[in-house]
């Protein structure tokens, strides 16, 4: 089968565990040359060097998104390395959990210092290369909380809520110089993430294996949104019958049990 992104560029944020990881694995394998961007020295590393037993070429590079010096420094490596970015997936992310009760202003700066600022300071950096080539894709981590609002994510929705309505603006202004914007909308996956959450058996936790297969088909299909895994039943339903959703996603225990820590990061 060949592959369909032979010579390809891509970068992946927070490609050191999780989704991140399944990313990189999925994108080498469709001939893409893969930057890996993280914060763990050592677990890139592992990961690039397993995509060059397979036959791929991996560039880790160490960074921490909320740092713009270090994203700056980042970009540079991958154009000097390559010469070119054709994708980049803004995947980097802190699921902060916090109850009305106790949520504080630092939860949510925590919260908007990765999900969102994080996710468009690469964006920013990224984009003059692909704007200089008339070609580009952005792919942005979003979730299906912006759709389904579940307690105690409210940290996490806002940051994510932010992020999905500027990538929506992005999509609209980028795609007359020839760069494509896809929104990335993931259920319960099974990462490091949420792995101090239980999930009900009516929504169990997703593979990032299959998530990441998704997101390359959406990449190469040019797609504008993803949603996966499909729970459009249940965001229809909130919509028309809001009262009836929201006891819906306490009966059925859809946000997980215990709660546990308040912060994880990928």
């Amino acid at each position: 089968m060949k592959a369909r992104l032979q010579g390809r560029v891509a970068v992946v944020t927070g490609a050191s565990s999780g989704i991140g990881r399944a990313l990189a694995r999925a994108l080498a394998q469709e001939g893409a040359r893969v930057a890996l961007l993280a914060r763990r020295r050592l677990d890139l590393e592992a990961l690039a060097a397993e995509i060059a037993s397979r036959g791929g070429e991996a560039l880790p590079v160490v960074v921490d998104v909320t740092c713009q010096e270090e994203v700056h420094r980042a970009s540079e490596a991958v154009l000097d390395a390559w010469g070119r970015v054709d994708i980049l997936v803004a995947n980097a992310g802190v699921y902060v959990q916090a109850p009305l009760a106790e949520m504080t202003i630092e939860d949510l700066e925590r919260s908007f210092a990765v999900n969102f600022y994080g996710s468009v300071r690469c964006a920013l950096a990224f984009l003059p290369a692909m704007r200089a080539r008339h070609s580009g894709h952005l792919v942005f981590m979003s979730t299906q909380d912006v759709m389904i609002p579940i307690p105690p994510d409210g940290p996490y929705v806002a940051a994510k809520s932010a992020l999905t309505s500027l990538a929506q603006v992005m999509r609209q202004e980028l795609r007359p110089v020839g760069i494509r914007v896809t929104v990335v909308h993931p259920g319960r996956i099974d990462t490091p993430l949420i792995a101090h959450l239980r999930m009900p058996s009516i929504s169990p936790k997703a593979s990032p294996e299959r998530l990441a297969c998704e997101v390359v088909r959406s990449i190469i299909r040019g797609r504008r949104r993803l949603i996966y895994p499909a729970t459009g039943y249940l965001y229809v339903l909130r919509e028309i019958l809001p009262a009836l959703g929201d006891w819906l996603i306490g009966a059925l225990k859809l946000s997980g049990w215990p709660v546990g820590a308040r912060e994880r990061l990928d």
